[in-house]
């Protein structure tokens, strides 16, 4: 969202400026990003800015107090969680119009479903490391509020960002070349090439559908949230690297993967391991069954399909890709090893993931009416 705005990537590029002048000051990166995130937000919407600095505020309280209690400390790490979670919610209701209220103005939570996860890993690093899981009010504010990741990812891990908060900020030429050149990638991709996909995808939609328009437009869509998205990611991990820090990838390749489970290791990378990290840590102790785990992959993708939104396409869109992956987990389809399968093999189940992950993801339209008539459109053959 801030990318498309010519003054948030000038602010950018003149933070990334500021570092490099300021580079023998043992603290830059983290007092003056601090500045340059609370001045961004302010110019950009003081309601905003008034939010995020409350929330920002109140969690580090919790997260505070979680590090150092010692009594029904589960209770206050789940309850925490829960407060989190409900305020998601409350800004869904309020997004959908199912309720109304005059402090409701007040609510400018753009980017929370991102910041709300990383609220909840800081959490979790207080829960299970106590008070040698503490980090600085500065560390955890930059944490949270960090500019390039605010919108769209990819989610940052708390203990990876304040490990990169101790290290002084040295990005070289070398550096700045690789990440500008993933910047400009990135905006072509988001802004340029992602417009005429869409606008070749909305004149076909526009049209009468036979079966050929439908399958079409499920690839044509599939390919072009990949460019959106993966643009997004492109501009946000080469700014987060320019300012001293390391962003993880979002997407590896996610066109080659074999099958469903490796799939959702390769798109939005940082997605689904955060869900798999947070999900799978309260059983890692033990073994786990092949029934449990499957029925744990098949809660990780409802909870990521209503972190999307809290709709029935997107509950659906949970259940399907959930049920796909624990069947794999029951008949062991789970990874393919493309050195121990012959390559036909191999490829079909390639061709076979990448035609199920392209029936699923026209949800991401936001459009159950366009979604429908393609599913439609499926049905339709020509008349010969």
């Amino acid at each position: 969202m801030f990318y498309f705005n010519i003054y948030s990537i000038i602010g950018l590029a003149g933070m990334i400026a500021v570092l490099l002048l300021t580079r023998h000051w043992k603290d830059n990166k983290r007092v003056l990003l601090l500045l340059f995130n609370f001045g961004f937000l302010l110019v950009f919407n003081y309601k905003l800015f008034l939010f995020y600095a409350a929330y920002t505020a109140i969690n580090y309280a919790g997260y505070r107090f979680l590090c150092r209690v010692t009594y029904a400390r589960l209770a206050w790490f789940i309850g925490f969680i829960l407060v989190n979670i409900g305020i998601v919610s409350l800004t869904r209701f309020l997004e959908y119009g199912w309720f109304n209220h005059p402090a409701a103005d007040l609510v400018v939570a753009i980017g929370l479903i991102y910041n709300v996860l990383k609220v909840i890993d800081a959490y979790y690093f207080a829960y299970f490391f106590r008070k040698d899981g503490q980090a600085a009010a500065l560390d955890y504010a930059n944490f949270i509020l960090f500019i390039p990741t605010f919108t769209s990812g990819p989610i940052l891990r708390f203990r990876d960002f304040i490990a990169d908060s101790k290290k002084p900020y040295s990005v070289d030429s070398a550096q700045i070349e690789a990440n500008v050149k993933r910047i400009i990638l990135g905006l072509f991709k988001a802004v340029v090439l992602s417009f005429y996909m869409r606008t070749a995808f909305d004149y076909i939609a526009g049209q009468e559908l036979m079966v050929y328009h439908s399958i079409f437009l499920l690839f044509w869509f599939y390919l072009l949230i990949y460019v959106d998205f993966s643009g997004y990611s492109d501009i946000a991990i080469g700014f987060g690297r320019l300012l001293g820090y390391q962003i993880p990838e979002n997407f590896k390749k996610p066109f080659l993967s074999p099958s469903m489970t490796q799939f959702w290791r390769n798109w939005h990378a940082s997605l689904g391991d955060w869900f798999r990290e947070h999900i799978f840590m309260f059983f890692s102790r033990k073994a786990i069954s092949k029934t449990t785990g499957a029925s744990l992959s098949l809660l990780i993708m409802v909870l990521i399909g209503l972190w999307h939104g809290y709709t029935w396409p997107y509950l659906l869109y949970g259940l399907y890709h959930g049920c796909l992956i624990a069947l794999e987990n029951l008949f062991g389809f789970s990874l393919v090893n493309k050195k121990k399968v012959s390559k036909p093999y191999y490829y079909f189940r390639i061709i076979w993931t990448q035609t199920l992950v392209a029936f699923s993801v026209i949800v991401y339209s936001g459009n159950i009416e366009i979604a429908m008539k393609i599913y439609r459109g499926l049905l339709s053959f020509p008349s010969f």
